[in-house]
């Protein structure tokens, strides 16, 4: 679980409700939380306008393919444990040392039983005994354009945070100029001009909310599981076209462990400290 992104989230909405409901009292003059200036921040025609023209135009902008994947976009963005570099090369070293005792051919039956279809795939590649460049650039435009279509789903976002501060301006425009339509101070006319006024500001206030609390950070995180994926893609295509080359398993460790930071190389996939210390 994303726990940085949950209580990122949660944190700054609170700030935020907390900073609304701050206000002067007017007997002591001191500052006191006044909840019922919540109300203050809520506007329909604000709401109407900023969220319901931010959510058209991105499906205006995206394919249906795209925007039916937004409930796999949050489950991709809140999972951090599905890839694990210090698990796929404990994997390698394992198939490694399996080739070396009884060759290519042995790695089959581990490569059907692999869940990972980028794994399996490139365990089936090198059991094929294809050319070894052909090989990995198989590899590589496949992990180019997975990382493309990750891309893809993040400018999704990107599109949301950029058109949402814009129909912040616009609802600001819509309230400014029902205000001076109201300018007659006759009759309704004055009554009307603190709604309207009211409603050009939030109106700005909703699309910087949507724009740098809820698309924003989305964006980042999807980008952030594209890199884990493409690090553990990356150590994949290095260990098996090492195995196919005849690399020693001990070599081939040390080897994998230079795409990890140095400080998390003594660790396991469980994130336990592993029983050779890192020499490092």
């Amino acid at each position: 679980m994303n726990i940085t992104y949950i209580v990122g989230f949660i944190g700054a909405l609170a700030v935020m409700i907390v900073g609304m409901m701050f206000g002067s009292d007017p007997a002591s003059g001191s500052f006191k939380l006044l909840p019922e200036q919540i109300t203050n921040f809520i506007d329909p025609a604000s709401i109407f306008i900023t969220i319901g023209c931010t959510i058209f135009i991105v499906v205006a902008c995206f394919p249906g393919g795209t925007l039916a994947s937004i409930p796999k976009h949050f489950a991709i963005m809140l999972n951090t444990k599905k890839y694990n570099p210090m698990t796929y090369i404990d994997q390698l070293v394992e198939l490694a040392q399996v080739a070396r005792k009884n060759g290519l051919l042995a790695l089959e039956e581990m490569g059907n039983q692999q869940t990972d279809p980028f794994f399996k795939q490139c365990i089936m590649l090198i059991v094929d005994n294809n050319d070894a460049d052909q090989a990995r650039e198989i590899m590589v435009n496949d992990i180019e354009q997975s990382s493309a279509r990750h891309e893809d789903a993040a400018a999704l976002y990107d599109k949301g945070s950029s058109v949402a501060p814009a129909f912040g301006m616009v609802g600001t425009l819509v309230g400014l100029i029902n205000m001076l339509k109201n300018m007659d101070m006759s009759g309704d006319g004055a009554s009307s001009i603190g709604s309207d006024m009211g409603t050009a500001l939030i109106t700005t206030l909703y699309g910087c909310v949507l724009a740098h609390m809820v698309f924003g950070p989305i964006a980042a995180n999807l980008r952030k599981r594209d890199e884990e994926e493409v690090l553990c893609k990356m150590i994949i295509v290095e260990g098996v076209m090492s195995i196919q080359a005849g690399a020693n398993p001990k070599f081939l460790r040390e080897k994998l462990m230079t795409f990890i930071e140095e400080k998390k190389r003594s660790e396991d996939g469980g994130g336990k400290k592993s029983k050779k210390k890192d020499e490092g």
